[in-house]
């Protein structure tokens, strides 16, 4: 898929999102006010009814004023026009709520024109839950003189207990976003591996071209009728195929490598000194360093340097970080090899004195295929693999691996290996 394309389905993805959430949003509200408006006109109606029973009560006749008003979303205040007692009250508001199937808690008080103050009534617990009363103090009303205040505490809880299909349609769209948010993300790591296909490609064909073009020029060279007389250009032509070839070979080696330690069910682990082992790799790594006019040491003081390994990946481990030391140094690379120990572990090191590593970089590097942008200059070959097979190797091995790296001040790679007591068991 083309990036034009790409980024046409994201702004899709991210508008449909937006749209959905903003539907939800609506719909909620709408779904909420309309409950609102129900229950406001149940208690509307319950109220007239307590006041009806009320006014027969007290013999009083309806002058025509709406005796009820809702001072807010959850306090009302009824006028009755003559005194009323506690106790007749909260018998007609719990008999007609019940009637009008409103299940829910209410506080009320009543009005006391000679202290000129709210008294507070009771806690009339409906809803058939823990009561939890507010005690709060009710407003006072200006316009009547005879009148009860009512509170429900509640209400927004009960009208959102009540919107049950609202939630599944919530669960739906929650899941539609979930499910449209995961294919961007989907479409997003597509466009990535397939850049990283692109490069990785690019990669591989220029790393096995250079070897290949040596290698069928030498071949020209010597497949010459005059080259017989000459068997020191036929000496250096043989050793620049074998190079060549080499090079190939550990290029193929590699990434078979990576594929094989991903594929491997058990790892064939075994005890290797490490001490020797390093000493052995060094020796064979010694010509590179003065090819490239530089220096390779090693600093073994662990005073217990057994340790339990696969010794194919754990060599093409160590390779691997030597091979980056000397990639990453503009010139004269300087690489240290570090061991020491502690009672329960012992301490790799790999130092040199390379380009190093900007901060942000730190742990991207150990993704498969990453590459530090630089560009379009490309004087660093490779195909990305390297750290990532060290992480792979030093995680299968259960070990851990620290780095740490500034830019233009070198690099250093610690592993921390457990020591072990008699196998590899």
């Amino acid at each position: 898929m083309r990036k034009p394309a790409i980024r046409f389905v994201i702004f899709l993805g991210v508008i449909s999102i937006i749209g959905i959430i903003a539907l939800q949003v609506y719909f909620f509200q709408i779904t909420f006010n309309n409950e609102e408006r129900k229950l406001d006109q149940k208690i509307q109606v319950a109220l007239w009814e307590v006041v009806e029973q009320i006014y027969a009560l007290n013999q009083i006749n309806y002058s025509g004023i709406n005796p009820v008003v809702q001072v807010s979303s959850d306090y009302f205040v009824v006028n009755v026009n003559d005194f009323i007692d506690a106790d007749v009250l909260e018998h007609y508001l719990v008999k007609t709520f019940e009637k009008q199937n409103i299940q829910l808690d209410f506080e009320y008080g009543i009005y006391d024109c000679q202290s000129e103050q709210m008294l507070y009534g009771n806690y009339v617990n409906l809803g058939q839950k823990e009561n939890k009363p507010t005690k709060i103090e009710l407003p006072k009303h200006e316009e009547f003189i005879y009148y009860f205040g009512i509170y429900f505490p509640w209400r927004k809880q009960y009208i959102l207990g009540n919107i049950n299909s609202i939630y599944i349609l919530s669960g739906i769209l929650v899941f539609v976003v979930l499910f449209l948010g995961y294919a961007l993300v989907v479409i997003l790591q597509q466009k990535r591996f397939s850049e990283l296909q692109k490069d990785v490609v690019n990669n591989l064909t220029h790393e096995f071209k250079t070897p290949l073009s040596s290698i069928v020029l030498s071949t020209d060279v010597l497949s010459e009728n005059e080259i017989s007389k000459e068997p020191d250009r036929i000496k250096m032509y043989a050793a620049i195929i074998k190079t060549q070839a080499n090079a190939l070979l550990g290029h193929i080696e590699k990434v078979l490598g990576m594929s094989e330690l991903e594929n491997i069910g058990k790892l064939n682990k075994e005890i290797i000194n490490l001490h020797e082992y390093l000493a052995q790799i060094t020796e064979q790594e010694i010509w590179r360093t003065n090819n490239k006019n530089g220096n390779i040491s090693v600093e073994l003081k662990a005073k217990n340097y057994t340790i339990c390994a696969d010794e194919f990946h754990f060599t093409n481990m160590i390779i691997n970080l030597i091979d980056n030391s000397f990639k990453y140094s503009d010139s004269s690379p300087q690489i240290n090899i570090i061991t020491d120990s502690d009672k329960n572990h012992l301490f790799l090191k790999i130092r040199d004195n390379g380009i190093g590593v900007d901060k942000k970089f730190h742990k991207k590097i150990f993704k498969k295929f990453f590459r530090i942008p630089t560009g379009n200059v490309h004087n660093v070959k490779g195909f990305g693999l390297g750290l990532s097979y060290v992480k792979d190797t030093v995680n299968r091995h259960h070990w851990k691996l620290k780095f740490e790296s500034k830019l233009n001040n070198g690099s250093e790679f610690l592993i921390v290996i457990p020591l072990i007591d008699t196998d590899c068991d």
